[in-house]
């Protein structure tokens, strides 16, 4: 079974690792929608694959370091492009949420990054292990 359920927050960042020219170099925001996706049985008794309050009592937590601030300020987002926003709620979910499938980041209603963990180690919140990309 998969179960997937969203959050919206809105914040700023810029990216610093793109050329001067690019026009998301410069602070600008987004209305970003985050959707987690678990996978897994579903529990015959509850009849849950993981209860959403569940889900929104662990996702609260980032939400409320995400929301209403400059990203590029967050431990660990120092470069904050779509794809290391993922990567980052991933690295910080997937203990609490070990049934955790995939992070979806929107930034626009036609823009998102997936990240499935891809087997690879997470990064820990290193703003060191950011990965850059050329848009935004």
């Amino acid at each position: 079974m998969k179960i997937s359920q969203a959050f919206h927050f809105e914040a700023a960042h810029h990216l610093p690792r793109v050329p001067e020219t690019h026009r998301c170099r410069r602070l600008h925001g987004h209305s970003y929608r985050v959707e987690l996706r678990l996978e897994g049985p579903v529990d015959p008794a509850t009849g849950f694959v993981v209860d959403f309050f569940e889900i929104e009592a662990a996702f609260g937590k980032l939400l409320r370091v995400l929301d209403h601030n400059c990203l590029n300020d967050i431990d660990g987002l120092g470069n904050p492009t779509a794809e290391n926003i993922a990567i980052w709620i991933w690295d910080r979910l997937i203990a609490t949420l070990p049934l955790l499938a995939a992070v979806r980041v929107y930034e626009t209603a036609d823009c998102w990054a997936e990240y499935e963990g891809d087997g690879q180690p997470a990064s820990g919140g290193d703003p060191a292990a950011d990965v850059g990309r050329a848009g935004d």
